[in-house]
């Protein structure tokens, strides 16, 4: 502890002591006050414990993020563009769920050691009630945007940040998420921060009358603006009203102007009627309260249609091309056709060989980037010295053996189109840091350049990894890791595809014919290689079989303990081993095993067992 932060702790409980006498020492913002006041005797802080940061182990930020997927949604273009403004001043960005929680994070990668300590960083916990007086959480317990500036921090570990929030409602007046700009430091004075209060709240209330519209969309939305030229563009006051004319939803702002007003008609708030709204859907036309008192220019939004989702979502072409029928792909392919052109990321994960590229390949196709570029990077397969040179380009002379002519990187070469990383867990810490700015700000920075260039790539990357693992190992980027798994899509192992004689003609290409004692062999081999093991073991048979008939003998050497009866004896008595001890549960006799059911059935469907309660026919 140093001076400063004894001096600190001194002054909030001289401050607490004191609070009701006639005079304080270094009197300060009755807000700031009021929060000292609630930390001691509402949540049982002490001002003389200073606690470290504290931040949400991954499967907790997890849900944390999940339960505020569409507002995030909603707000990332301008979450990105306020970023944008005040990054050259060295401040971070946090968007924070109703718990405090930071869900979103956009920072300096070069400070993140800093950042983290300091808790500014994604899954950091910023309630009042366990922080103290800091700006997210005084903001969520009053209500209101809030500067803590410094000393106004409770929490004596906290006084070099100063930090500005901002809470976000919906539009039934529940705060659901707090914007927050922070610093690491800045200048003394408190009023240094107050044109950096302004941009959250200008951004604040963009974001606010985005999530306002996307949630309201289905209704009617009167848009009131004292100014002709802003009652379309840039509307004061938002109100919401159902088919019946009743008032459903309004901003802050015409929450303040009107009063708490949810549920009444409009012809009791306005000199109108829910029939008169279609009529200012083109122009503003003049409207006024009830009372004759107020005057606004109003526009009307008119409901969009509601649409019925069918039960089923007809599968890409290009994805539909990937099965043969398999239930669970099948199932993968129908959600990931949802996803084509949304503005997310996708992680693709799999085992070694189980086509994680060739499914890559098809999503680009399908999706509205197709007459874009798709450039495909293994990041295990590049030498860990090579891997910025191709990855960001450079410029001559920039290192050692760059030549004299400038050279595109990979990632610029994707512009406007897909870019596909492969092994995605293999790539070097530093060069996952370089990404990270790469997604975050969509521009790149070639070696040896000082400006950067924009770019505009939709990512799909792919491990065999389990990457939260790699996280957790510390060889892999936890920021990283949600930026890149905007959604996630698991590919099946061929040992749990019901497709495999579909996949073997479809590989086979009608270059020669299968005999039933090779298909069998195909059949029960467990293919720990996948698709790539099996188009292997094709390519082998066409070279050595004969008059265009594949024999089972034409098969790798592999394939062949199949054909023993001792290997099949033994096979069944293990499974039978296996279902006894699951007292004939096929589902947890398939979990043990680590299989599907259905490839649990189709082992006892090759073997001829039958449960002990069968009954023979007569």
């Amino acid at each position: 502890m140093n001076f400063s932060q004894r001096e600190h702790i001194a002054n909030v409980v001289a401050q607490v002591e004191n609070a009701h006498a006639a005079s304080v020492l270094n009197p300060l913002d009755n807000a700031v006050q009021a929060s000292w006041l609630r930390c001691v005797s509402e949540h049982g802080l002490d001002p003389s414990r200073m606690q470290a940061a504290r931040i949400l182990p991954a499967h907790q930020l997890r849900e944390h993020r999940q339960q505020l997927d569409e507002l995030r949604f909603v707000a990332q273009s301008a979450l990105q563009t306020l970023y944008q403004q005040i990054a050259p001043a060295g401040y971070i960005l946090l968007l924070a769920d109703a718990q405090g929680v930071a869900v979103d994070y956009y920072g300096d990668s070069n400070a993140e050691i800093s950042l983290r300590r300091a808790g500014l960083f994604l899954g950091s916990q910023w309630s009042e009630a366990l922080s103290g007086t800091c700006a997210v959480g005084t903001a969520l317990a009053t209500g209101s945007a809030i500067t803590v500036h410094q000393t106004d921090h409770f929490d004596a570990t906290h006084i070099p940040l100063t930090c500005s929030a901002v809470p976000l409602f919906d539009s039934q007046g529940v705060v659901q998420a707090v914007l927050d700009i922070s610093a690491l430091t800045s200048p003394q004075p408190r009023s240094s921060q107050h044109l950096v209060m302004q941009l959250a709240l200008n951004q604040a209330q963009q974001i606010e009358n985005a999530w306002f519209l996307h949630h309201h969309r289905q209704d009617w939305i009167l848009k009131l603006s004292r100014t002709f030229a802003w009652a379309d563009v840039h509307p004061e006051l938002l109100l919401a009203f159902d088919a019946a004319g009743r008032l459903v939803g309004m901003n802050q702002p015409a929450r303040r102007q009107l009063g708490d007003v949810l549920g009444s008609s409009i012809s009791t708030l306005f000199r109108t009627s829910v029939d008169q709204l279609p009529n200012w859907s083109s122009t503003a036309q003049q409207l006024e309260d009830i009372s004759g008192q107020q005057r606004f220019f109003a526009r009307t939004q008119q409901p969009t249609p509601l649409r019925i989702k069918a039960s089923t979502v007809k599968t890409a072409p290009e994805l539909a091309k990937l099965s043969g029928g398999d239930k669970q792909l099948d199932q993968q392919l129908q959600r990931t056709t949802r996803l084509l052109n949304a503005s997310l990321n996708v992680l693709v994960q799999g085992e070694t060989g189980c086509g994680k590229e060739y499914f890559a390949r098809a999503f680009h196709q399908a999706s509205s980037r197709h007459r874009g570029p798709f450039v495909a990077i293994n990041c295990a397969a590049i030498a860990p010295s090579l891997i910025e040179s191709e990855l960001f380009g450079y410029l001559p002379g920039s290192f050692s053996g760059a030549g004299n002519r400038a050279r595109s990187g990979l990632i610029q070469a994707a512009h406007g189109g897909t870019l596909f990383l492969d092994e995605i867990g293999d790539m070097p810490l530093e060069m996952q840091t370089r990404l990270l700015r790469v997604l975050a700000e969509q521009e790149v920075l070639p070696i040896g350049a000082r400006q950067a260039q924009k770019v505009d790539i939709r990512v799909i990357s792919a491990s065999h990894h389990t990457l939260m693992q790699r996280v957790n190992q510390g060889l892999f980027r936890e920021d990283l890791l949600y930026r890149l798994q905007g959604a996630t899509i698991t590919l099946p192992p061929l040992r749990e595809r019901e497709d495999i004689d579909w996949l073997i003609d479809h590989l086979l290409q009608a270059q020669a014919q299968l005999s039933e004692k090779a298909r069998e062999l195909l059949r029960c081999h467990r293919w720990p290689g996948n698709v790539r093991e099996l188009h292997h073991a094709l390519q082998f048979a066409l070279a050595m079989c004969e008059d265009g008939e594949i024999q089972a003998a034409d098969l790798p050497d592999a394939l062949q303990i199949c054909i023993s009866s001792s290997t099949l004896e033994n096979e069944t008595q293990r499974l039978l081993r296996q279902l006894n001890a699951a007292g004939w549960n096929q589902s947890e006799a398939a979990r043990q095993m680590g299989i599907s059911r259905m490839t649990l059935y189709r082992h006892i469907q090759k073997l001829g067992i039958k449960p002990p309660n069968s009954i023979s026919p007569s």
